[in-house]
């Protein structure tokens, strides 16, 4: 088969490569060390800048209105960039990304589309296809493919049949529109290759994987994020041409680069400045950065600099890209000026391809076939790519720039404005970085866990972030999202904390003790937040609020009761138990080399014992949040005037409780003598409360203590409704709704208002959170990986002689750690192949599950039908579906 490609005449080097299966892993440990700065450079730049609350400067925080997709071609942006395979410096001043055009668009396409909340019939969603494939966690090789039609782009289509849908019909997708019929489209692989800190490589490669010849333009291009239009810093970083297919760079912090376009095409100079002309139909004078879609589509020489200097730069290929065959074009950007750039190019990539099989290679050794590997390569892959330059300064968003009108008046009392602290602009991991362009503390928690497999000490600096001055609230409150900093997220902070210092301890030998201390400290201010903030009556029963369930209930929960009063939760009292046994265990660990911890192991210890009590009982009315007739955990309603009413409804919240449980070990205890006599003495003092804490004599160990909220029966009793496949147990995980209420829906009545909940195992048929989350029934990947991580402590107990049937009324008896694997296996069978070859995240899609071009490219969504498995939501949030990673293995 025939490659166009662009080359210089210059001759490939062989490569000789030393010790390859190291190089990868010694790259991660230099960065950890600050030795050399290998993430100095990544694929930081957002999927989607438009539509963000940063940008919003409206009176009412309509920010999918305030800037839209359209507006995005022609204005600048204040906080951040966009763009397709986009890869930046860690401080987002210089952008690196991919333009094309196929000869029919009404637009270049240099960013992805979707529908905002108001235009998708279940919210907002990305209308692209497009795959992380590889990453190497130093950024030394990344790869990502994006499938680009040969046809217009059905925008228009797109739009107007979401709208025309209703909620009880499914999204409209890009394959639904017809645009990949006959394979008429491009695969257009891009993959980045590092040759030092500071020289990095782009390789774009083309395919047309149709019968017919087709036109493309390709340009890769260069811009400086807009740091001079708000009156901070008024000096402009300058793009050059030089010498043919080069483009000098100036930036007075950033240094002096050089990018190298193989072929020399031709190159395309504006700036990266707003377009009034085209958003309020005023005269503009100059060279703006909508300028290449003007040159490209319309062939307007006017628009692009001749000068060629300014703020935004590309390099313009035209190829007519023969029928299923294949175009290439090398780009080079790097500190300095190299007089042969091109020379080692491929043997770069070859070697950074060679070096990145050989850290997986040694990674997956464990797991059990290819299949497994591939998964779990492409969930590590979306999670390096979806690190992103994250910038919010509250104050300056609130009080406007000097060099700009002052915002509305409104917002000083708005979203976010008792956050001024706030002042963030670092590398984060993002939940999807289309849909979800903002951190939420309790995905990032997730997303570390998957990440300390790789990359711990970035895992580590994330969290460390979180709890910073400058993002934790001064009263300890940790930030949710930019939606709303003030919601309150599940507090898995400690969790991750110290599964994170545990993996990285279980990989190296060695745990980062300074790390687990400086969390603990600032942990224990957002723990006091929790007590003096959400346990409303100070009885160690905690309301929350939103906790990231979403509609899981007939409330919104982030808002007050049309009732009034407060819900007493079953998951924020267990949410807050299980942070309780955290921090006891980080405290314990501390205390084996610092005494002092065991004082604050023990105030813990207390603590969770305290909500355990409680648990059982609310008040003088004899209600808690168990429920002995139906052997569920429930929340419970408390009216203004102090009754108490169970909310039947039979969700994860009732499950939840299962996450608190934590097992002392005597050889543990021996080793903290004042620890020890603590507990001794509590345990005495307080038999009512010794009474909760499930122990036994182990002949050559000494006493090992169960701390749960769940003794024997009543978690015996939780797994029977767990792993009932009528009810919770899917062939794909455990479902966030019990089955048992399709037919039988929860109604709750209240001043003639019916309001109930029914089982929906897939999109959501509700208006809440933008009508695209749904907990009523899917299956979602955090709660099912916290259910597997629980059972699995609670297995190190219990031993393989407690047993439970699984799944209930089969006859089939389990240990725990068997009902543990079990999980696992139906989690991950979302991704695997089944006997006919097909994966349930494809749902019934023929071309995704059987075109070769489609089959082995996984995406990893927010959640997954609770019935049939397919993959509904956010389509890239590896965040917390990357947990898979970790569960191939197990």
């Amino acid at each position: 088969m025939k490659t166009t490609t662009w080359k210089t005449a210059s001759v490939e080097k062989p490569n000789k490569p030393d010790r390859v299966e190291n190089a990868e892993r010694v790259r991660v440990s230099a960065q950890a060390s600050g030795k050399q700065a290998w993430r100095r450079w990544g694929p930081y730049l957002s999927e989607r800048q438009w539509g963000t609350v940063r940008e919003d400067y409206s009176p009412r925080g309509k920010a999918w209105e305030y800037f839209t997709h359209d507006q995005a071609r022609s204005r600048a942006y204040r906080w951040g960039e966009d763009g397709i395979a986009g890869f930046s410096d860690e401080k987002q001043r210089l952008c690196l990304s991919l333009a094309l055009w196929n000869g029919q668009d009404p637009i270049l396409k240099e960013r992805l589309f979707g529908l905002t909340n108001s235009e998708g019939n279940h919210g907002e969603d990305v209308k692209e296809l497009y795959y992380y494939l590889d990453a190497a966690p130093s950024h030394a090789y990344l790869k990502m493919l994006y499938k680009y039609p040969q046809r217009a782009f059905p925008y228009a289509d797109l739009v107007e049949e979401n709208h025309r849908r209703g909620r009880d019909q499914p999204e409209y997708e890009l394959l639904d529109t017809g645009i990949f019929d006959e394979n008429r489209y491009f695969d257009v692989f891009v993959e980045y290759a590092k040759a030092d800190v500071d020289d990095i490589l782009m390789r774009i490669t083309v395919f047309n994987r149709g019968n017919r010849d087709a036109p493309l333009y390709l340009l890769p291009q260069l811009c400086f994020r807009n740091t001079w239009a708000w009156g901070q810093d008024p000096i402009r970083p300058t793009l050059s041409a030089t010498e043919r297919g080069c483009i000098a760079i100036h930036h007075e912090k950033l240094g002096d680069y050089h990018c190298y376009l193989d072929g020399g095409p031709e190159l395309l100079f504006c700036n990266n400045d707003t377009h009034v002309k085209p958003l309020r139909e005023m005269e503009a004078t100059g060279y703006f950065k909508d300028a290449f879609h003007d040159y490209v589509i319309n062939g307007d020489h006017t628009a692009i600099n001749p000068r060629q200097n300014g703020t935004k730069a590309a390099g313009l290929y035209h190829f007519d890209v023969p029928a299923l065959d294949q175009v290439q074009v090398r780009v080079r950007l790097k500190k300095g000026r190299d007089q042969r750039p091109f020379d080692r190019f491929d043997a770069i990539f070859k070697l950074r391809t060679e070096e990145t099989d050989a850290f997986y290679a040694d990674l997956q050794k464990s797991l059990p076939d290819d299949e497994a590997r591939l998964i779990q390569r492409q969930a590590f892959a979306g999670m390096i790519w979806s690190k992103q330059f994250y910038y919010y300064d509250i104050p300056q968003w609130l009080d406007g720039d000097p060099g700009q009108s002052a915002p509305p008046e409104e917002r000083r009392h708005g979203r976010n404005s008792d956050w001024r602290h706030l002042n963030n602009a670092d590398i984060i991991s993002m939940p999807d970085k289309w849909e979800y362009p903002w951190y939420a503390v309790w995905d990032l928690a997730f997303h570390c866990i998957t990440l300390a497999m790789v990359d711990p000490d970035f895992a580590k600096r994330q969290l460390l972030l979180m709890t910073r001055v400058w993002y934790m609230h001064p009263n300890g409150q940790i930030p949710a999202y930019e939606w709303g900093f003030d919601d309150v997220n599940p507090p898995v902070h400690a969790w991750a904390v110290w599964e994170v210092y545990r993996t990285e301890r279980e990989t190296t030998g060695k745990g980062d003790l300074d790390f687990l201390e400086r969390e603990l400290h600032k942990l224990i201010l957002n723990f006091t937040w929790w007590v003096n903030r959400k346990d409303a009556d100070g009885n160690s029963i905690f309301q929350g609020g939103f906790l990231g369930l979403d509609n899981i209930g007939v409330f919104d929960r982030s808002s007050p009761l049309p009732t009034g009063g407060h819900i007493n939760q079953a998951d924020g009292t267990s949410w807050m138990a299980m942070y309780c046994l955290n921090l006891m265990r980080i405290a314990l660990e501390l205390a084996q080399t610092n005494h002092t911890y065991e004082d604050i192991a023990t105030k813990f210890f207390e603590h969770f014992l305290y909500i355990a009590a409680a648990m059982n009982n609310i008040g003088d009315q004899g209600i808690g949040l168990w429920d002995e007739e139906d052997q569920f955990y429930y929340d419970v309603l408390r009216f203004p005037d102090g009754k108490l009413k169970p909310m039947k409804i039979r969700s994860m919240v009732g499950l939840i409780p299962l996450f608190a449980v934590e097992i002392l070990e005597p050889e543990l205890i021996n080793r903290l003598p004042d620890f020890k006599r603590r507990l001794k003495w509590f345990l005495n003092y307080r038999p009512d409360l010794a009474a909760l804490v499930s122990h036994w004599e182990e002949p050559g160990r000494g006493n090992r203590r169960l701390l749960s909220l769940l003794r024997g029966h009543r978690m015996k009793c939780l797994l029977r409704r767990m792993l009932d496949e009528t009810e919770f147990l899917s062939d794909y995980g455990v479902r966030s709704l019990s089955r048992a209420h399709q037919d039988a829906p929860y109604i709750f009545d209240f001043m003639n208002n019916s309001l109930s909940v029914s089982y929906r195992p897939g999109e959501s048929d509700s208006n809440a959170f933008g009508g695209n989350s749904n907990w009523r029934g899917p299956i979602w990947f955090p709660v099912n990986y916290l259910l597997i991580v629980s059972l699995r402590r609670f297995a190190t107990f219990y031993g393989d002689e407690f047993k439970i049937e699984c799944p209930t009324g089969s006859g089939e008896y389990l240990s725990i750690d068997k009902v543990a694997d079990e999980l696992a296996m139906r989690l991950t069978r979302l991704f695997r192949r089944d006997e006919q070859g097909r994966r349930a995240i494809f749902g019934d899609n023929t071309k995704l599950q059987d075109d070769p071009h489609f089959r082995d490219h996984l995406l990893f969504h927010e959640y997954f039908h609770g019935d049939n498995g397919r993959g509904i939501g956010a389509s890239h949030q590896t965040g917390w579906t990357g947990l898979v990673a970790s569960l191939l293995g197990s």
